[in-house]
Protein backbone atom coordinates (compact mmCIF):
# COMPACT_ATOMS: atom_id res chain seq x y z
CA UNK A 1 0.00 0.00 0.00
CA UNK A 2 0.50 3.62 -0.55
CA UNK A 3 0.18 6.15 1.87
CA UNK A 4 0.24 10.17 1.82
CA UNK A 5 -0.26 11.69 4.97
CA UNK A 6 -0.90 15.28 4.30
CA UNK A 7 -1.11 18.43 6.99
CA UNK A 8 -3.97 20.53 6.22
CA UNK A 9 -6.99 20.19 3.89
CA UNK A 10 -7.51 20.67 -0.06
CA UNK A 11 -9.90 23.68 -0.35
CA UNK A 12 -9.96 24.01 -4.13
CA UNK A 13 -12.55 21.94 -5.77
CA UNK A 14 -10.77 21.81 -9.32
CA UNK A 15 -7.61 20.49 -7.52
CA UNK A 16 -9.61 18.38 -5.36
CA UNK A 17 -11.21 16.78 -8.41
CA UNK A 18 -7.56 16.13 -10.18
CA UNK A 19 -6.52 14.76 -6.96
CA UNK A 20 -9.05 12.73 -6.92
CA UNK A 21 -8.47 11.50 -10.36
CA UNK A 22 -5.12 10.59 -9.99
CA UNK A 23 -5.98 8.77 -7.00
CA UNK A 24 -8.55 6.57 -8.75
CA UNK A 25 -5.57 5.85 -11.49
CA UNK A 26 -3.19 4.72 -9.26
CA UNK A 27 -5.71 2.36 -7.63
CA UNK A 28 -6.02 0.69 -10.50
CA UNK A 29 -2.01 -0.41 -9.67
CA UNK A 30 -1.57 -0.92 -5.90
CA UNK A 31 -4.30 0.16 -3.13
CA UNK A 32 -3.57 4.25 -2.16
CA UNK A 33 -4.71 5.80 0.96
CA UNK A 34 -4.58 9.67 1.56
CA UNK A 35 -4.80 10.80 5.60
CA UNK A 36 -5.45 14.38 5.85
CA UNK A 37 -4.44 15.52 9.12
CA UNK A 38 -5.36 19.15 10.74
CA UNK A 39 -3.14 22.56 10.12
CA UNK A 40 -2.25 24.29 12.94
CA UNK A 41 -3.13 28.40 12.76
CA UNK A 42 0.13 30.09 12.31
CA UNK A 43 -0.80 32.63 15.36
CA UNK A 44 1.76 30.58 17.68
CA UNK A 45 5.47 29.86 17.82
CA UNK A 46 6.58 27.94 15.06
CA UNK A 47 7.82 25.46 17.03
CA UNK A 48 5.31 25.02 18.50
CA UNK A 49 2.74 24.71 15.13
CA UNK A 50 5.54 22.12 13.89
CA UNK A 51 5.26 19.73 17.59
CA UNK A 52 1.57 19.99 17.05
CA UNK A 53 1.49 18.83 13.65
CA UNK A 54 3.88 16.46 14.27
CA UNK A 55 1.99 14.60 17.03
CA UNK A 56 -0.71 14.59 14.44
CA UNK A 57 1.18 13.20 11.43
CA UNK A 58 3.09 10.30 13.63
CA UNK A 59 -0.10 9.22 15.19
CA UNK A 60 -0.44 7.86 11.43
CA UNK A 61 1.94 6.31 11.19
CA UNK A 62 3.27 2.29 12.19
CA UNK A 63 6.51 1.17 13.18
CA UNK A 64 6.49 -1.30 10.09
CA UNK A 65 5.89 1.56 7.64
CA UNK A 66 9.07 2.86 5.20
CA UNK A 67 8.29 7.15 5.42
CA UNK A 68 9.24 9.32 2.95
CA UNK A 69 9.28 13.07 3.75
CA UNK A 70 8.70 15.72 0.93
CA UNK A 71 10.76 18.23 1.74
CA UNK A 72 12.94 21.11 0.62
CA UNK A 73 15.91 19.68 2.43
CA UNK A 74 15.73 16.25 0.47
CA UNK A 75 17.34 14.92 -2.38
CA UNK A 76 16.74 15.36 -5.67
CA UNK A 77 14.80 12.92 -7.36
CA UNK A 78 13.75 12.19 -10.83
CA UNK A 79 10.51 10.04 -12.36
CA UNK A 80 12.63 6.90 -13.03
CA UNK A 81 14.42 7.06 -9.86
CA UNK A 82 11.42 6.96 -7.83
CA UNK A 83 9.98 4.63 -9.93
CA UNK A 84 12.60 2.39 -9.23
CA UNK A 85 12.50 3.09 -5.45
CA UNK A 86 9.22 2.12 -5.33
CA UNK A 87 9.53 -1.13 -7.19
CA UNK A 88 12.54 -2.32 -4.54
CA UNK A 89 11.12 -0.85 -1.50
CA UNK A 90 8.04 -2.96 -2.13
CA UNK A 91 10.40 -6.02 -1.90
CA UNK A 92 11.02 -5.28 1.80
CA UNK A 93 8.11 -3.13 2.61
CA UNK A 94 4.01 -3.63 2.16
CA UNK A 95 3.63 -0.07 3.01
CA UNK A 96 5.40 3.34 1.73
CA UNK A 97 4.33 6.60 3.14
CA UNK A 98 5.46 9.90 1.78
CA UNK A 99 4.54 12.69 4.02
CA UNK A 100 3.72 16.18 2.90
CA UNK A 101 4.39 19.04 5.95
CA UNK A 102 2.22 21.59 7.20
CA UNK A 103 3.32 25.63 5.46
CA UNK A 104 6.06 25.88 7.75
CA UNK A 105 7.99 22.52 6.90
CA UNK A 106 8.72 19.28 8.61
CA UNK A 107 9.52 19.13 12.70
CA UNK A 108 12.84 17.77 13.51
CA UNK A 109 11.18 14.49 15.13
CA UNK A 110 9.31 13.63 12.19
CA UNK A 111 12.86 14.23 10.29
CA UNK A 112 14.10 11.13 12.50
CA UNK A 113 11.17 8.99 12.06
CA UNK A 114 11.68 9.21 8.31
CA UNK A 115 13.92 6.98 6.59
CA UNK A 116 15.20 9.71 3.84
CA UNK A 117 13.51 12.63 2.45
CA UNK A 118 12.97 13.76 -1.20
CA UNK A 119 12.51 17.39 -3.32
CA UNK A 120 10.08 17.04 -6.24
CA UNK A 121 11.72 20.05 -7.16
CA UNK A 122 14.12 23.45 -6.57
CA UNK A 123 10.73 25.02 -6.58
CA UNK A 124 8.24 25.47 -3.76
CA UNK A 125 4.69 24.59 -4.28
CA UNK A 126 1.68 25.21 -2.29
CA UNK A 127 0.81 22.29 0.32
CA UNK A 128 -2.23 21.24 -1.92
CA UNK A 129 -0.19 21.78 -5.56
CA UNK A 130 2.12 19.17 -3.78
CA UNK A 131 -0.10 16.42 -3.32
CA UNK A 132 -1.23 16.52 -6.85
CA UNK A 133 2.28 16.62 -8.05
CA UNK A 134 3.18 13.83 -6.03
CA UNK A 135 0.17 11.57 -7.40
CA UNK A 136 1.07 12.44 -10.84
CA UNK A 137 4.39 11.04 -10.13
CA UNK A 138 3.44 7.82 -8.32
CA UNK A 139 1.20 6.97 -11.32
CA UNK A 140 3.85 7.28 -13.64
CA UNK A 141 6.14 5.22 -11.75
CA UNK A 142 3.21 2.62 -11.67
CA UNK A 143 3.11 3.36 -15.94
CA UNK A 144 7.39 2.92 -16.32
CA UNK A 145 7.27 -0.01 -14.42
CA UNK A 146 4.72 -1.87 -16.33
CA UNK A 147 6.30 -0.44 -19.34
CA UNK A 148 2.83 1.75 -20.63
CA UNK A 149 2.74 4.62 -22.48
CA UNK A 150 2.71 8.07 -20.54
CA UNK A 151 3.12 11.45 -21.55
CA UNK A 152 6.83 12.29 -21.29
Amino acid sequence: MIKIVCVGKVKDQNLSNLINDYSKRINKYHKLEIVEVKDEPIIQDDKAVLEKEADRVLEKINNDEYVILLDLHGKNIDSISLSNKIDKLFVSYSKITFVIGGSLGLSDRLRKRANEAIKLSDLTFLHQMTRLILLEQIYRSFKILNHEIYHK
